[in-house]
């Protein structure tokens, strides 16, 4: 009953309810008014024709032709009473059958589902709810993030203002509380104020709006917003802002750092503290054709911890055979990539510029990235506005074969694939593919659903903009740092559980029960020391930096949450 008495409640503070109710009332006024003048009409009529009945039995007539029902047990004998009784009939019809229950369902029902739905739909979180994330937008970043606070137990609520939008949502198992984004009311029942992060991915405007609200109810909390041009962070940070990611240019970045093509130096993509991860392009190198044991890097000081083959990750083992294809995965500091440089610098030299398909703002951040390390490129745009570069730039269409031959595809060391559109991100690197076959081809993908498909279309490094993202502000939540290698690959870092406390790395099976690598071992006393030996023994003191897919970091945690 209460639950009842809510829904009506809601219902008669809606405007739109009151308005419903009211065309109801009318109709049925209508309605009585019009049985009242035929069951008038029918008296007139039947005493014209000799007859004489009730009242009644008048009103008793009149229902029972305006339903359709028509007993026949009282009827005219005059054309003037059938005519009449025509009449009455058809004006049944349309307010019984068809306007009543049209009126009853939209306006009635309808509104009464919905005020159940909306009743159910939460508007709060309860009043302890503290340590959470708050998201304010149902979008690919803020989606990715949400599967990885999942993945490591952290809680989250995501405002949505449409009810609609918020009750499918929650039938979704979503974590959902409805409520406008620009009324400081709806953070102070999210509990803002207490709240680990709030997150804002919407657009610069929006987003300025939503910073300034959310400090109005929580001054301290730590606020990360996404911005789509530079000269909004500035504008975010002043709103309120701790921090501010531009993820167009976090991902030019990332696409620009794996390109590896056209020499065999070591690449640099993310480090943690004085712990380097780096790429390396074995083509046309001596490495190729024999194992790692056979190669003998370790004497290097570097860490193979797995490699790339067209797309495909591996982790290494001392009998992984490197081919002519082959992207090394390596852990290092930079004394050791400087030694690693100096035995390979002379191989697989090219100065032919790299081909960047798309020139919006990931393009034109790769560009920058690439430029930052001399590297020449050349970027393929069809809009002649988004020209930043007349010198390196080529207008024309992207898919067209002889616009890339044109821009030199035939002798190009890598191609970066840039736009926004996965479809046509899929068609390009098919067909660089198809003429090159030993081109680089790294690429973007904008929904992590893609990803997948990219690979089997030819591209060798994908980067997916939903999961850099999340990775990005996964990172800000209690000093978190995961690094993203590539789409899936993370580094991350660990305590040693309980389980593993007094054995060595070796007699631990992190790697073979979880496919993780330890590439570096921090201890408080004696810092951090980079790809540590097998017979080194774990101590509580220490904390593990790890290296593995999704699915691998999953698995340690699924096996190792007691430690």
């Amino acid at each position: 009953m209460k639950n009842i008495s809510v829904q009506i409640a809601q219902m008669h503070h809606q405007r739109s309810a009151k308005r419903n109710i009211g065309a109801l009332v009318r109709l049925f006024l209508i309605l009585g008014t019009l049985i009242t003048i035929y069951s008038v009409l029918f008296h007139l009529i039947m005493l014209r024709e000799g007859q004489e009945h009730s009242w009644l039995t008048g009103f008793y007539w009149t229902l029972t032709v305006m339903s359709t029902l028509g007993f026949g047990d009282i009827t005219f004998h005059s054309d003037l009473g059938r005519i009449f009784s025509i009449l009455v009939l058809l004006t049944g019809v349309v307010f019984l059958l068809i306007l009543l229950p049209f009126t009853v369902i939209q306006f009635f029902y309808v509104p009464w589902v919905e005020a159940q739905a909306a009743a159910r739909t939460p508007r709060q979180l309860p009043p302890d709810t503290k340590g959470h994330v708050i998201l304010t937008h149902d979008d690919p970043v803020s989606s990715s993030f949400i599967r990885k606070l999942e993945q490591f137990n952290y809680e989250y609520v995501l405002l949505i203002p449409d009810i609609n939008e918020a009750m499918r949502l929650h039938d979704q198992g979503v974590c959902v509380v409805l409520g406008h984004l620009d009324d400081p009311e709806t953070y102070r029942l999210a509990r803002a104020d207490q709240a680990a992060l709030v997150v804002s991915t919407q657009n610069d405007i929006i987003n300025t709006s939503v910073t300034f609200t959310v400090r109005q109810v929580a001054p301290d909390v730590p606020l990360a917003a996404t911005a789509d041009k530079t000269t909004s962070i500035e504008v975010l940070e002043r709103a309120g802002a701790t921090s501010v990611l531009n993820l167009a240019d976090m991902m030019g970045k990332a696409l620009a750092r794996c390109m590896v093509g056209g020499d065999a130096l070591t690449h640099i993509v993310g480090s943690i503290d004085g712990l380097l991860i780096a790429e390396a392009n074995a083509s046309r190198t001596p490495l190729v054709g024999k194992t790692l044991r056979e190669n003998r890097l370790s004497d290097l000081g570097v860490n193979v911890i797995g490699i790339w083959d067209r797309g495909d990750f591996q982790n290494a083992t001392p009998d992984t055979l490197v081919g002519e294809n082959t992207i090394m995965l390596l852990a290092g500091s930079a004394a050791q990539f400087a030694q690693y440089d100096e035995h390979f610098a002379i191989y697989n030299i090219s100065t032919k510029p790299v081909l960047i398909l798309g020139g919006g703002r990931v393009g034109r951040a790769a560009a920058r990235a690439l430029a930052a390390r001399g590297v020449d490129y050349r970027i393929i745009e069809r809009n002649p506005g988004k020209t930043h570069d007349p010198k390196n730039t080529i207008i024309g269409d992207a898919t067209d074969p002889q616009v890339l031959r044109e821009a030199g595809l035939d002798n190009t060391p890598a191609v970066l694939i840039t736009t926004h559109d996965d479809s046509l991100n899929t068609y390009a690197a098919i067909y660089c593919r198809s003429v090159c076959p030993d081109i680089l081809i790294i690429c973007r993908s904008t929904l992590e659903r893609n990803t997948e498909t990219l690979h089997r279309a030819g591209a060798d490094f994908v980067f997916s903009y939903a999961s850099m993202g999340a990775t990005s502000l996964f990172n800000l939540i209690k000093g978190r740092r995961i690094i993203s290698i590539a789409e899936g690959l993370d580094v991350f870092h660990m305590g040693v559980p309980r389980s593993l406390e007094g054995k060595t790395i070796v007699e631990s099976g992190i790697r073979e029960q979880t496919q993780c690598t330890i590439v570096a071992i921090r201890n408080t006393d004696a810092g951090l020391l980079i790809n540590p030996p097998p017979h080194m023994i774990l101590e509580a003191a220490h904390e593990m930096v790890l290296v593995g897919s999704v699915e691998s970091e999953s698995r340690f945690l699924k096996r190792y949450s007691e430690g």
